[in-house]
């Protein structure tokens, strides 16, 4: 078995259009996303917007927002 590694720079999605939450926090620390022609999602760590970026199928991001929505990852959130 080996390890599948899907990111990339972010420098290199040239043309999208990234977006972060409304309540991303004043220092700007957030997770954005940006849709990819062929309907991938890109994500990137505000913070560095010039690292990496990952790649996900519109059915990954679906499967996580829908997790969200269900309070599946609350645990995850704050203090």
């Amino acid at each position: 078995m080996h390890d599948v590694y899907n990111g990339m720079a972010a420098t290199e999605l040239h043309g999208v259009v990234w977006q972060k939450s409304r309540h991303s926090n004043s220092q700007g620390s957030c997770v954005e996303f940006a849709k990819l022609p062929g309907g991938s999602v890109a994500v990137r760590n505000s913070r560095f917007p010039e690292g990496p970026a990952l790649v996900y199928t519109p059915a990954e991001i679906e499967a996580m927002l829908l997790g969200v929505k269900d309070g599946e990852f609350d645990h995850l959130a704050g203090g």
